[in-house]
């Protein structure tokens, strides 16, 4: 039933949300913990925890029997042409090593409106009508300069605390772009923190959906950060990410409709923990594949 769908990892499961931060687990560490817990594939995290080297990079994964997916940027593109340079800059690095990797695509998170370290708002978390022009228009055009520089597709991740995230949030810039250029990266954790339905996406917009993100937010902490607005990095440390499959979404449903659209798929596990304690991600991986398994994948 599900086999076009891959499961993978992510640095993210491990407690790693930038390059070099001393809370986080080597990355020697997590290559040897993903293998591990039965993984086959990750993807590259942010850019420069992981070697940056492709050939260096290509041997580490190689030997122990890992395929890299995917990689992630950030980007501000609803601030118009402007950005576009130092996005391109900053685009280019991720999508080389990803494409010398073997990776086909390229993860695209829109800019925080709050700083991801001290949560403290740094623009208004709803764009004017420009902006979203600028927004859309930004994303189509590093779709297409993405597709012919690199091979590489980018797939959209709506998040939390960033101007995509919500079920309204989302429709209106699938509505505003391409399909032909333009998919999205369903994490079904952040579209159920920020109220949206998972498979109800899918079944409406099957055509958009090109990568899945596979997470669950614990209902109890998701309700107490949702009445006193807790921005997403101290809801983190709360616990609001939890390991599945003791949240919500079910997974279930949501790789079960997944299978409806008759599309290859990568599905990578996400728990965001930072920070943790090393030793922590692992038996969650173990389990969390385990329990994948049991659905089928």
């Amino acid at each position: 039933m599900l086999d076009r769908i891959r499961i993978g990892s992510a640095p993210d499961s491990w407690g790693v949300w930038f390059a070099d931060d001393p809370a986080q687990v080597p990355w020697r560490r997590f290559l040897d913990e993903v293998a591990e817990a039965g993984y086959a594939w990750i993807e590259l995290g942010p850019y420069g925890y992981l070697p940056t080297d492709p050939a260096r990079l290509r041997d580490e994964t190689e030997r122990r029997g890992l395929r890299v997916s995917a990689g992630t940027v950030f980007t501000a593109l609803h601030r118009g042409p402007a950005v576009w340079d130092a996005t391109w800059d900053h685009v280019s690095r991720v999508a080389a090593l990803a494409r010398d990797t073997g990776a086909r695509h390229l993860v695209v998170i829109p800019s925080f409106w709050r700083d991801d370290r001290t949560a403290e708002a740094v623009e208004d978390p709803e764009l004017t009508a420009e902006q979203w022009h600028h927004l859309a228009a930004g994303t189509e055009r590093l779709a297409r300069s993405v597709r012919d520089a690199y091979g590489l597709e980018i797939v959209v991740h709506p998040h939390a605390d960033t101007h995509i995230d919500t079920e309204e949030h989302v429709a209106r810039f699938l509505d505003a772009t391409d399909p032909s250029l333009v998919r999205l990266c369903l994490d079904t954790g952040h579209y159920a923190y920020c109220g949206g339905d998972s498979v109800k996406l899918i079944e409406t917009y099957g055509e958009r959906i090109g990568y899945l993100h596979l997470k669950q937010v614990d209902p109890d902490v998701l309700a107490d950060v949702v009445a006193r607005g807790t921005p997403f990095g101290p809801a983190v440390r709360q616990g609001v990410m939890c390991e599945p499959p003791l949240g919500v979404p079910a997974l279930e449903p949501v790789l079960a409709a997944a299978s409806r659209l008759d599309a290859d798929l990568f599905a990578i596990v996400e728990q965001d923990m930072y920070p943790c304690a090393p030793d922590v991600p692992l038996p969650i991986a173990r389990r969390t594949r385990a329990f994948l398994r049991s659905c089928g994948a």
